[in-house]
């Protein structure tokens, strides 16, 4: 009774609710507020509980056995009240839980852990579950029980580690966290639920019970095409959005997750958009870290709304015909006390080694991939997302944190392999495991790994010994062309490489060609501002970049902002500048942005062999003096040829001969110079003729008008 009183038994089912005894039916409780305790039986026998003091209640129905239901019935000077006994149900976790999560096999973790919405023999309640196999006692508190731990103290599963009550009365809407006392004796700070599916708005930090199952979805249609879908062979165009700043309401607050529905899709899908990448939206204490420190990986966060305006965001965007990626995080966690660190009192889901647990650039945990029960959590809550939510794709961030050991460390700060080796192994698995799971029993999704080294075959099979990954960044890409925009047009001719370069490897790999929120921020400038020369060049040649990786084999990822050309650098306490576009300069980058989703989607030459070196071929690659690129772009279903041709230098050339495959009639399908886009309106009135003249290794060609700063598509009339 002690124990019981002192929150401290170390099976408080084995004492309290109804148990069988010798000539009948002992039932015990422990209700501190309580003077009185009655227990009446749904035989309609009833009970008076001697009171055993400090709270503890205990008395025997003769001639009874269980199972028997009954109501405890309270009451004191205050009043009374009457409750069901959370220790009259039994457990609803089995066997196979056990053995799936200590296995790291349980895919659908989600369903058993958490807080489940349930009827349990006729009675509504929540069934709590909570995995922290080094703690000697769990209690779920929350505003039904006034935060008081002693009262819904937890079973454990000792096969496990597993912690398990059935609260009845207890409903949808309820905060709660996990109160812990750790194996020697400590009381820890009260934990969020690490699969709860909601939570507080912050700075609140407690989970909050949500039933997630049962959204009326309409996306039927749009998930069969899906499956059948070949993403590497279909035009991507990613628009990367954080929701907190993209638009905000009045006074600055947040829009929800339906008033961006309402906003955001339509406005990606007028400018051709195919999909939306999400900065991470799971729940996260500090609006600073953009979501990267993420502690509530299972709950959407409640800055926009509830779960369900969530599942309405996304099947708004499918009936759209937009699909959705999330930005994912598996590499490190924060340390925030009520967060997964330290969660039973020691190391659990971090590493207990610094060396491997611990992430010196962000100061926050890394995750211990070597331990199943952590790999399968955080698998069980990538398929979450593609389950539940029905997302299209995860982009997993800061890969290469993951699978080197020495990651940001130097010499004596690492824990190298038995043999030396500085490949993190058992990251490795899981990344590996991850894919194999996603691409099993999702198709059509895809993964986009932000890798930033030379790792091999990160979007190759497992099966080749690759990651598994369907896209990897091409950081290479990016770093490279905007290095080459920055330089004043003089000196590009002396850096013509860093453009030419990447079609090196360009099919190495799956590649997403990003410019993404890391490139436009933390003092580094909009895009617009990287650019040189005056307002007139910036504009010219942010168009012409545009337009040359639009042409560029590799999918492409543009960053919110920048496809109306954001002066200022991206900040999360606000708004994009949206009264930018009442500007002609804005309007007609915007404008030349929509018209390359277009043409992109229009023109299978420009998408269908990204990932094959036979869909690519150099016309000129060598005219350093001029800053001038030539390429052509193939497919291989009949579709015409695409030919892209760029001048990086404010002048324009004029009579410019210039290779192509055959004669004829190519029509101009872009000029990022027309004056519709603010550009100077050089160009070759629409089209050029090609004759049967040889240049550049093409048995034909066709004089050119080059505009300044400009890039052209050139495709064949029928």
């Amino acid at each position: 009774m002690d124990a019981v009183r002192a929150a401290r038994h170390g099976d408080p089912f084995a004492i309290l609710g109804a148990h069988a005894v010798d000539g009948g039916l002992v039932v015990r409780a422990f209700a501190p507020d309580a003077q009185t305790l009655q227990a009446r039986f749904e035989d309609g026998r009833s009970l008076a509980l001697a009171d055993r003091g400090g709270g503890f209640f205990e008395g025997m129905l003769a001639h009874a056995a269980p199972p028997l239901r009954y109501e405890l019935a309270a009451a004191n000077a205050g009043g009374a009240w009457s409750y069901l006994d959370p220790y009259a149900f039994g457990p609803v976790l089995g066997p196979m839980d056990d053995y799936l999560l200590v296995e790291g096999s349980h895919r659908a973790l989600y369903q058993k852990l958490g807080a489940h919405v349930e009827r349990i023999d006729g009675v509504g309640g929540v069934h709590f579950a909570v995995w922290a196999p080094n703690a000697s006692r769990v209690s779920v508190v929350g505003d039904f029980n006034r935060w008081d731990g002693r009262l819904h103290q937890m079973r454990k599963r000792v096969d496990s580690g597993l912690w398990e009550i059935f609260a009845p009365g207890v409903a949808a809407g309820a905060a709660y966290k996990y109160e812990i006392v750790s194996r020697d004796g400590r009381l820890l700070p009260l934990k969020s639920d690490p699969v709860g599916f909601s939570g507080e708005m912050r700075p609140s930090t407690a989970s909050i019970v949500a039933d997630i199952r049962d959204f009326p979805w309409t996306d039927a249609d749009f998930m069969e095409r899906r499956r059948e879908s070949a993403p590497w062979r279909e035009p991507m165009s990613v628009l990367e959005v954080h929701l907190g700043s993209w638009r905000r309401g009045e006074g600055g607050r947040f829009l929800t997750y339906d008033e961006l529905a309402g906003e955001l899709i339509p406005y990606a899908k007028d400018l051709g958009f195919t999909h939306l990448e999400l900065m991470p939206i799971s729940e996260h204490p500090l609006d600073a870290s953009w979501g990267y420190q993420p502690i509530g990986l299972f709950a959407p966060t409640s800055r926009f709304g509830d779960p369900a305006g969530f599942a309405r965001f996304v099947d708004r965007a499918h009936a759209a015909g937009l699909y959705v990626i999330l930005d994912w995080v598996p590499a490190h966690f924060p340390t925030d006390a009520h967060g997964l660190a330290q969660f039973d009192g020691g190391p659990l889901y971090e590493h207990a080694d610094p060396r491997r647990g611990f992430h010196p650039d962000w100061n926050t945990a890394i995750y211990d991939f070597g331990r199943r029960e952590v790999s399968c959590f955080l698998i069980a809550n990538a398929l979450f997302w593609l389950d539940c939510y029905h997302v299209d794709g995860l982009r997993v961030d800061a890969v290469a944190s993951m699978l080197y050991l020495d990651y940001s460390r130097g010499p004596g700060e690492w824990l190298p392999n038995e043999d030396g080796g500085n490949d993190n192994r058992d990251a490795v698995a899981f990344i590996r495991r991850f894919n194999e799971l996603v691409y099993e029993t999702h198709p059509g999704v895809v993964t986009v790994a932000e890798e930033s080294t030379s790792w091999p075959g990160v979007s190759a099979p497992t099966s080749d010994g690759g990651l598994g990954f369907g896209f990897k960044w091409n950081m290479g890409f990016m770093h490279d062309t905007l290095d080459y925009m920055e330089l004043d047009p003089v000196y590009r001719k002396w850096s013509h490489d860093r453009i030419t370069f990447g079609l090196v490897y360009a099919f190495s790999e799956n590649f997403v060609l990003p410019l993404s929120h890391d490139e436009v921020t933390h003092g580094k400038g909009s895009l617009l501002a990287k650019m040189s020369g005056d307002d007139w060049r910036k504009f010219a040649t942010l168009r012409a970049y545009y337009g040359l990786m639009w042409g560029h084999p590799g999918k492409k990822l543009l960053f919110m902002g920048q496809e109306f050309a954001q002066r200022r650098e991206w900040r999360e306490d606000g708004e994009l500048d949206w009264p930018l576009l009442d500007a002609e300069a804005h309007r007609g980058v915007q404008t030349l942005v929509r018209d390359l989703n277009r043409v992109l989607a229009e023109t299978p030459a420009l998408y269908r062999r990204d990932r094959e070196p036979e869909g690519f071929s150099w016309i000129v690659g060598d005219d350093a003096a001029q800053s001038v690129f030539a390429f052509l772009r193939h497919s291989d279903d009949g579709d015409p040829p695409v030919v892209v041709v760029g001048n990086f230098t404010p002048e324009p050339r004029h009579g410019y001969r210039l290779g192509l495959p055959f004669a004829g009639r190519w029509r101009e399908a872009v000029n990022t110079d027309a004056g519709c886009y603010w550009g100077s309106g050089v160009g070759n009135f629409g089209a050029v003729e090609a004759t049967a003249e040889p240049a550049h290794g093409q048995p034909a060609s066709a004089l050119l008008t080059l505009p300044p700063l400009s890039t052209l598509f050139l495709i064949p009339d029928p």
